[in-house]
């Protein structure tokens, strides 16, 4: 799990710590010190938050997968930051290419429409011979947002059964499911939880291009045996890569 501070977002709370780089520091601390006791009351375990060190081998390694074999056998090496980034980077329509590997992204585009079990990901995550990264990215909705959201979702949902009674066309089980899901979200919203968009990324590195392809094949159809779609990010690569492979907490 990652966490970042947006500097525009908590300007307030960065002048009253301090102002300027240090200001922001002392609020990044604070929010980490709030998600670690969060994580605890639900009853979560947290690692240890990684250190300067511990993230330049990981963006290293992101950039130059070749290299992570040493970096483990060499605790001390690639410990800087100011050197963990790629030598060179480059992008096409598909695909991008940095110091040692070659990287595709794919955006999981749907989600399962019927109940499934906690590990319904499992093909997805632990199919081997693949290197792949996956990240979840949790987005909060304002409630006013989150609102209008849920309110077009009930006009889509009733204007379609009324075009379906209409035409004497029978409602299936996933349009059920997914009014019902809409409602949930109403109740949860009405009773003052929050709302969250989650997307799902998987980056996917691969040695040379055909096992790239090879690779990004094979992870398409393990996500149709998770009830998951996804999709080839095209265009957007290198943003896409610094969203699913780095633990920076960027948004797409």
């Amino acid at each position: 799990m990652s966490l970042s501070l947006d500097m525009r977002a908590a300007a307030r709370q960065t002048r009253t710590a301090g102002g300027g780089i240090r200001g922001a520091a002392n609020v990044l601390r604070q929010e980490m010190t709030t998600l670690t006791a969060a994580l605890r009351a639900a009853d979560l375990t947290a690692s240890e938050w990684l250190g300067a060190g511990q993230l330049a081998v990981m963006l290293r390694t992101a950039y130059d997968p070749a290299i992570g074999p040493t970096l483990e056998r060499h605790g001390q090496l690639g410990q800087d930051l100011a050197t963990a980034g790629p030598v060179a980077v480059t992008e096409t329509w598909d695909r991008l290419r940095t110091d040692s590997g070659y990287h595709a992204v794919l955006w999981i585009s749907e989600w399962p429409r019927s109940m499934v079990y906690p590990g319904f990901l499992a093909p997805v995550l632990l199919s081997t011979g693949i290197g792949r990264s996956f990240s979840l990215l949790c987005t909060t909705l304002r409630t006013d947002q989150a609102a209008r959201d849920i309110r077009k979702k009930k006009v889509e949902y009733i204007s379609d059964a009324t075009q379906r009674a209409r035409i004497g066309q029978i409602e299936d089980a996933s349009q059920s499911a997914e009014y019902r899901d809409v409602l949930r979200q109403e109740a949860d919203l009405t009773a003052g939880h929050g709302v969250l968009r989650y997307t799902g990324l998987i980056a996917v590195t691969a040695p040379s291009t055909n096992e790239l392809d090879t690779a990004v094949a094979a992870i398409e159809q393990a996500a149709i045996q998770a009830s998951c779609e996804t999709r080839l990010l095209v265009g957007q690569q290198a943003q896409a890569f610094t969203a699913a492979a780095l633990p920076l907490c960027r948004r797409l």
